[in-house]
């Protein structure tokens, strides 16, 4: 006769227990690791490395922004747009507040000739980074793109107020008669 507490059953290991798509304290550690090191290999001009560790760094914890905004900017560096444009998005939703990632996905929109998308990232940019005269120019370059000078133009001001030698922003400045 079984009693309530019976122990007949066989246990799960503790591997059995723990879902698949667990994120442990080792993974984020390990993401960290190859994230840094694919930073060192993309700077180094090692894009394929820089890939490879990128890749690596997003099996174990697929939220590591570090490596999506690395390897999205590797895609836009190969012309690989529709690629990067995904991953900063993905960077983008787990960083709202960064400038970075919706620059890089406006860069690509761009490039893709999808100019009112990158309107709508340069334009939150600024909101999210009212300080960084990269957000200011690349705004300027959408809005002159857009056929909005007198919005370029204050685009390129700004960039220009915030960083005085951006040759870019001083063109543009120049193109659109500000």
């Amino acid at each position: 006769m079984g009693s309530w507490g019976s122990d007949d059953k066989p246990k799960p290991s503790a591997a059995a227990e723990k879902p698949a798509d667990t994120i442990t304290a080792q993974n984020i550690s390990d993401a960290k690791d190859h994230a840094a090191r694919g930073q060192t290999f993309a700077h180094s001009g090692k894009t394929d490395e820089a890939l490879t560790e990128f890749d690596q760094a997003l099996t174990a914890d697929p939220y590591n922004i570090q490596a999506l905004y690395g390897r999205g900017l590797i895609y836009q560096g190969q012309g690989q747009h529709q690629q990067a444009i995904d991953d900063f998005t993905a960077a983008s939703g787990l960083s709202p507040q960064k400038a970075e990632p919706l620059l890089g996905r406006a860069t690509s929109y761009l490039a893709l000739d999808k100019t009112k998308q990158a309107a709508a990232d340069v334009d939150e940019a600024v909101q999210a980074d009212p300080n960084s005269a990269a957000a200011w120019s690349v705004r300027g370059q959408v809005y002159e793109r857009l056929g909005e000078k007198a919005k370029a133009a204050a685009s390129y001001n700004r960039a220009l107020a915030l960083r005085p030698k951006d040759d870019s922003a001083r063109n543009g400045l120049a193109r659109t008669g500000g």
